[in-house]
């Protein structure tokens, strides 16, 4: 199914780099777009929630909507995180309002008290097992099992069933990703924002630094804006790197660490920052003493909210003066200016003065992501990787 917008306009953004153009006004603005994204990109992917940590615990419970669809997160007796559609078999009722979480031994649905075990197995309700007919054992009455997959200690979810495998999914950014070992890593902050902005103005904004030597003084004076390279995808995701300069050790405030190198990165690994987003809302970006993410969820065309986390390795702690505010205040800074630049491309692209426009040969990741959600509106949805430069020159 066609997204509803004008293919003429969508056609434009995936011809070769030199003559393409960036999405139309109605990517940005329309309900009905979202609706479609909703349906066709989140409810068809594999959608990052959070970290597996929050449901470390036999029994911890949490409910989210993905795609539209309300999934319920148990942690089982037996260590396994399984995934449901936040349904009660009865009549409907959701199991815990989303966005809530809990921790108990059973699932009970709060409208009639259908119980079922961790395993979303029927164990009773109220009258049920006396009435006629009623069949205790039939699966049906079971709750209806979700996707799931952890990875590297975060949790995915895809609602609708047909997702891409998921390691073919994520394909060489397990490369890329594996090293930094952000499984055993902790959470040593976390910030919220809501923006005034669409998902893919923040998403186009993390893929370029074109615009930093003019709103990012601080970024600049640590990483170059013109450094680094793109990477060629075999799975759903676009990126690259950007490289420290000289003499400085992590992106942060004033260019030292108040943390430690990850294990087993070697000297040259050591001067890249990785800029990452794996389809369609979880951008990661490993340094060489930490790895922030950014966790995205549309709200509404023009409004997004942002789930911000800067991972550590645990040998951070045995530094004495160890704090995550290097990391944290820094990107707090460059994300607030980001946000502001967000939110007036997004008053501006709406306006009848927008015109689809040309890429700067420094917004390669931004063509290429921009390629990726065309070619899912032409078609339905995002199912292959899209070409990097190198192969998408006249």
């Amino acid at each position: 199914m066609v997204a509803p917008i004008d293919p003429a306009k969508l056609r434009a953004c995936t011809k070769p780099f030199y003559d393409a153009r960036t999405l139309p006004s109605e990517a940005y603005h329309s309900d009905e777009v979202l609706d479609w994204e909703r349906r066709n990109f989140f409810a068809t992917s594999w959608v990052c929630v959070g970290r597996a940590g929050d449901l470390a615990e036999p029994g911890s419970q949490r409910a989210a909507e993905v795609g539209g669809t309300g999934i319920l997160f148990i942690r089982g007796d037996d260590n396994e995180l399984r995934a449901f559609h936040n349904t009660c078999r009865h009549r409907g009722h959701e199991l815990l309002p989303c966005g809530a979480s809990t921790q108990r031994q059973t699932v009970q649905c709060p409208y009639h008290r259908w119980t079922y075990g961790l395993d979303g197995t029927f164990k009773g309700g109220p009258t049920m097992a006396v009435q006629p007919g009623f069949d205790k054992s039939d699966p049906d009455h079971s709750l209806r099992r979700a996707e799931v997959r952890e990875w590297h200690g975060w949790v995915f979810v895809n609602a609708s069933g047909d997702a891409l495998d998921f390691d073919d999914y994520v394909g060489n950014l397990e490369d890329l990703i594996a090293p930094y070992e952000p499984g055993r890593m902790f959470v040593g902050a976390s910030h919220s924002y809501e923006i005034a902005a669409n998902w893919k103005v923040i998403v186009e904004n993390y893929h370029e630094c074109y615009h930093c030597t003019e709103i990012h003084p601080e970024l600049c004076a640590v990483s170059s804006p013109t450094s680094g390279e793109g990477i060629q995808p075999s799975g759903l995701w676009v990126g690259g790197t950007m490289s420290l300069r000289n003499g400085v050790e992590t992106m942060s405030l004033d260019g030292k660490s108040a943390g430690v190198r990850i294990r087993g990165l070697d000297d040259d690994s050591a001067k890249d920052v990785g800029y990452y987003m794996l389809w369609p809302n979880l951008l990661l970006s490993p340094h060489p003493d930490y790895m922030m993410t950014h966790r995205i969820e549309p709200l509404a065309p023009s409004r997004t909210f942002v789930e911000c986390q800067w991972l550590f390795p645990p040998e951070s702690r045995q530094r004495r003066d160890f704090d995550p505010a290097f990391a944290a205040d820094f990107w707090d800074v460059t994300n607030r200016q980001d946000w502001n630049a967000c939110e007036s491309v997004q008053r501006g692209n709406g306006g009848p003065g927008y015109r689809q426009g040309p890429f700067s040969e420094q917004e390669v990741q931004v063509y290429e992501f921009a390629l990726m959600v065309a070619q899912g509106y032409l078609t339905g949805g995002v199912r292959e990787p899209v070409p990097h430069f190198s192969d998408v020159r006249r």
